[in-house]
């Protein structure tokens, strides 16, 4: 049996394959997680989709499949996998991530020298359907804060999650993981009018400063004021009542509580705060380069599409005006 790979903390599920595969397989892993520096959630998204494949593989070939078996694939071969998954319904969006994970698995065998086999970069991705993000208007994102006020620190920290944002443009899972000591000591006076940034480490672990408005810096000295725990320097800024770090289903909970209340559709989710910083700014006239670093997007085109977003707004604006002329 071929021993687990290091780099990660847990090994690899039970896959279908022989020793040769097994083994590369965790190799690959490990070098997700070490080198490449991918969230936990991605390797387990990408350790599923590459156990999924090897499945496919073993019923598709009648045997655990191993580095052989991978060689000889053919692009039919390849084609009934993702024929397969369309049969049990899953959306073009799934296939093209499980397609990624197993052309990067196939990269890393070509880059070790384990494995080569172009057919894999001979099958396309599926088209994916041209997704605009669906901010909440200025006056939305304000109920909901308020809305989230309610008594008690556990009010507090949920409007300074939500001022973080949408006051800064970050993800949940950047709100949530920052700990008590990337902000200031104190619980106020001249100590914190240097907190006027945090850094933050987004996706790919890459770091970027971003600026506090005061907004976002009160509701955070608000919450610290009347949290009921000391939080040490390594604890997280943000924690539950058990007290230990905030998890990001809470504030999806809350999200989901708080649209139904205030008539806000679906769309409505902590991510669409990230989505209408980024609108609301470029609609006051941010220029894309700044607000491709704020919210640390690694191309410009990622942020491109928020100029989509913007003319959207202006257009359904003149239609409505247009509607009231009539």
């Amino acid at each position: 049996m071929a021993r687990p790979a290091r780099g990660i903390k847990n090994p690899a599920p039970a896959v279908p394959a022989t020793d040769d595969l097994r083994l590369a397989f965790e190799q690959w892993r490990a070098s997700l997680a070490g080198a490449q520096q991918v969230s936990r959630h991605t390797l387990a998204a990408y350790t599923r989709d590459l156990k999924t494949f090897l499945v496919f593989l073993a019923d598709h070939k009648g045997a655990a499949p191993s580095l052989k078996t991978l060689r000889n694939l053919t692009v039919r071969d390849l084609r009934a996998w993702l024929a397969g998954l369309r049969r049990e319904g899953l959306s073009s969006r799934s296939v093209a991530r499980m397609l990624s994970a197993v052309r990067g698995f196939f990269h890393f065998l070509d880059g070790e020298k384990l494995c080569s086999n172009p057919a894999i970069d001979a099958i396309r991705a599926p088209k994916l359907p041209h997704s605009v993000p669906k901010p909440v208007t200025p006056g939305a994102a304000e109920a909901l804060i308020d809305y989230a006020s309610g008594e008690g620190w556990t009010g507090a920290r949920d409007v300074a999650v939500l001022t973080l944002l949408y006051g800064a443009g970050l993800r949940i899972s950047e709100a949530l993981s920052l700990n008590r000591g990337d902000v200031p000591p104190g619980a106020g006076g001249t100590k914190w009018q240097s907190f006027d940034a945090l850094r933050i480490i987004g996706k790919g672990n890459k770091e970027r400063v971003v600026p506090v408005l005061p907004v976002v810096r009160e509701a955070i000295i608000d919450y610290l004021a009347r949290v009921p725990k000391d939080l040490a320097p390594e604890d997280p800024l943000f924690i539950g009542v058990r007290g230990g770090r905030l998890n990001p289903r809470a504030i999806q909970t809350l999200m989901q509580r708080m649209r139904s209340a205030l008539g806000l559709p679906d769309s409505a989710t902590p991510h669409a705060l990230r989505h209408s910083f980024a609108t609301h700014l470029l609609s006051g006239g941010g220029d894309l380069r700044t607000i491709q670093e704020l919210l640390g997007h690694a191309s410009l085109a990622a942020t491109q599409i928020y100029t989509e977003v913007d003319t959207k707004h202006l257009l359904d604006v003149y239609d409505a005006a247009k509607r009231k002329q009539d």
